[in-house]
């Protein structure tokens, strides 16, 4: 049965991203009435292993989890006399401050050259995830999501910076995404999954033609319409063939997520813990 309105865990994760999703989909999953709160910077290329288009289309689904869009605080609120949930929403950070207090808040928009604010005391518990968190600092928690080094950060420490090498995908790194070379509209007429090949035009940013860095399957790509900065991702390609994956979470989507839900449970015993020292 439904919780009433003052049970119900409530989560905000900044961002809308594969990241952010898969983060989302475990806390759902949890009991959490989750929303996902849009950030433009950077725009969202694996968008079919997000909900990001619920934005667009009012519903999203991944896995076995639909997510629907959320247009103003009232709907957040009403959201929370209900079954677990995930809401996508424009709204802003301060938009859904005032819904009710927030009992867990998640950078999730993995901006790794932005300066990250100090979300502490903006909820019951804050996690950051990605370059740019200290425990010490702008969060109760990071979490670095660096390949290989996923997990909880010792307090105390920052997550690792930003390092400009792109993890590999099929021993391709870097190769296998396009980024663009100034600020500008993006059109593109090519859905996610399907089969590209090298120097193909894929879209156009600004009227300048992009094209295809090598032969896959498209896993990501920037929606149709969107204003991109310059020196972010427009698009990906996974080269793997067969093996190739567009959809659902991924590994490092769900070890992230894991590794979100284990610093949310060392919290919750830590401050059992101080309310009944042995």
């Amino acid at each position: 049965m439904p919780q009433p309105n003052d049970q119900r865990l409530f989560a905000v994760i900044l961002g809308t991203n594969e990241i952010a999703s898969a983060v989302g989909l475990r806390l759902v999953r949890a009991g959490y009435c989750v929303v996902l709160s849009h950030d433009p910077d950077p725009p969202v290329i694996r968008r079919k292993m997000a909900f990001h288009d619920a934005l667009f289309t009012d519903t999203a689904r991944l896995e076995d989890i639909v997510a629907e869009r959320a247009d103003d605080g009232m709907q957040v609120y009403q959201a929370l006399r209900r079954p677990a949930r995930i809401l996508v929403t424009w709204l802003g950070l301060l938009d859904l401050l005032p819904v009710r207090q927030i009992d867990l808040l998640i950078d999730a928009r993995l901006q790794k050259r932005r300066i990250t604010p100090d979300l502490r005391r903006l909820a019951r518990l804050t996690i950051g995830l990605g370059p740019g968190f200290s425990s010490n600092f702008n969060c109760d928690l990071a979490v670095e999501t660096r390949p290989g080094r996923i997990g909880l950060v010792a307090e105390q420490r920052w997550t690792d910076p930003a390092d400009g090498v792109a993890s590999t995908l099929g021993d391709v790194g870097a190769e296998r995404f396009v980024y663009s070379r100034c600020a500008g509209r993006w059109h593109t007429p090519i859905e996610i999954g399907a089969r590209v090949y090298k120097d193909v035009v894929l879209g156009h940013l600004s009227g300048v033609p992009v094209l295809a860095p090598r032969d896959g399957i498209l896993r990501g790509i920037a929606r149709d319409g969107s204003e991109a900065p310059a020196g972010v991702k427009l698009l990906e390609i996974d080269p793997r063939g067969r093996d190739a994956q567009w959809t659902g979470t991924d590994h490092r989507g769900r070890a992230i997520a894991d590794a979100t839900i284990a610093a949310v449970r060392l919290h919750a015993a830590r401050r059992i813990t101080q309310r009944n020292p042995a």
